[in-house]
């Protein structure tokens, strides 16, 4: 069992090697799926530079649409124009901090995180549940359709996944207050 406590230095995690391979794959799940593009700063090299994207969209893909949601609800422009300016520091933030996780996870080991890891850790493992309780379609009432589904069925692991990562999403909120 995973093993999260407040240290002086900061936040000591130690995770079990099924746990640690189950981080470790989602994490760099989460980051295949930020390497797709969400609009190209096209050839203004500049533009590039600076993080803005030309043609920012929305993603089709559900879960980038959750991980980047619009700006503005009511005003499709306005949602244009603040995904251009933002999509691409925001997914340079998600991919850094998934690196974080990846950096510092050591099967079986206590690592101790300083702050500013631990608060990686939250953003990446955040990141993680929205893609995956997206997939699931996980809503309010996802624990009573967990409890009546079967063992058996294949999308059970899923679920369980999902709790397990809140639970370890809650110690580690619970050990940096």
């Amino acid at each position: 069992m995973s093993e999260v406590a407040r240290a002086a230095e900061g936040v000591r995690l130690r995770l079990e090697a099924e746990e640690a391979a189950l981080v470790r794959a989602l994490v760099e799940q989460l980051l295949a799926l930020l390497e797709e593009p969400g609009g190209s700063a096209g050839g203004d090299p500049l533009a590039a530079a600076l993080g803005i994207s030309e043609n920012a969209v929305k993603p089709d893909d559900p879960v980038l649409a959750r991980l980047f949601p619009d700006g503005y609800a009511d005003d499709d422009e306005a949602a244009r124009e603040f995904r251009r300016y933002t999509e691409a520091g925001l997914r340079d933030g998600k991919r850094e901090a998934a690196g974080v996780v990846l950096a510092t996870l050591r099967p079986g080991e206590r690592v101790l995180l300083d702050a500013e890891q631990a608060q990686a850790w939250l953003r990446a493992l955040n990141d993680v549940r929205l893609a995956l309780g997206t997939r699931l379609e996980i809503t309010e009432e996802w624990y009573d359709k967990v409890a009546e589904m079967d063992p058996d069925d294949p999308r059970f692991p899923h679920y369980a996944a999902y709790d397990w990562l809140t639970m370890l999403q809650e110690q580690l909120v619970r050990a940096l207050w």
